[in-house]
C-alpha cells in the first residue's frame, strides 16, 4: 500500500484475524515488559474495538473496511515501568518501527510513555503507564477490508 493515493488496494484481514494479530502485539509487548496482562473487567472497555474507517477528507465507504483498536493493560511495579516503556522502545526499533514519541518523566501524566508507527504496514502500537501498578498497551491497526469483500473507490 502507498502512502496518499486513495484508491489503492486495502490489506485484507477479518475482523477475528484482525484481532488476534492484535492480540499477539499486545501479548509480545507484555512479556518484552515483563507484565501480566489482566483480564477485560469494564464491559464499558472492551480491549477489542472496531471502527468504520474514515479517510481524510471525512469520507466513509460502506464496502466492510474497517479499523482495530485493541488494548489492554498489564500489571507491572510502579518500580520497573521506566524499564520496561524503554525495552518496548528497544524492540519497536528492532522491528522497523518509528518512534514517534518516547518519555520518561516522572513529572509528566503519564511518566513513561512510547508511540511509534511502522513505515510499511502502518499499524500504531502505544505503551505507557496508567496507575503505579499498570500499563496499558494499545494496537491500532491501518485500513483493513475483510477477505471476499469487493473494495469500493472514490
Amino acid at each position: 500500500m502507498s502512502d496518499g493515493a486513495i484508491n489503492d488496494p486495502l490489506p485484507r484481514m477479518s475482523r477475528e484475524k484482525a484481532e488476534e494479530w492484535a492480540m499477539h502485539w499486545t501479548g509480545s509487548m507484555a512479556r518484552t515488559a515483563n507484565a501480566e496482562i489482566q483480564p477485560e473487567t469494564d464491559p464499558e472497555l472492551p480491549a477489542a474495538k472496531f471502527t468504520d474507517c474514515v479517510g481524510k477528507n471525512n469520507e466513509v465507504v460502506d464496502d466492510g473496511r474497517f479499523s482495530l483498536r485493541y488494548s489492554v493493560r498489564a500489571k507491572l511495579p510502579k518500580a520497573q515501568h521506566a524499564e520496561a516503556i524503554r525495552a518496548i522502545r528497544d524492540t519497536l526499533k528492532e522491528k522497523g518501527f518509528e518512534i514517534q514519541g518516547y518519555r520518561s518523566d516522572p513529572t509528566k501524566d503519564p511518566a513513561n510513555l512510547v508511540d511509534a508507527t511502522h513505515p510499511k504496514d502502518h499499524q500504531f502500537v502505544s505503551a505507557g503507564d496508567v496507575t503505579d501498578e499498570l500499563l496499558t498497551l494499545i494496537v491500532v491497526t491501518p485500513c483493513l477490508l475483510p477477505p471476499g469483500a469487493e473494495q469500493k473507490q472514490f
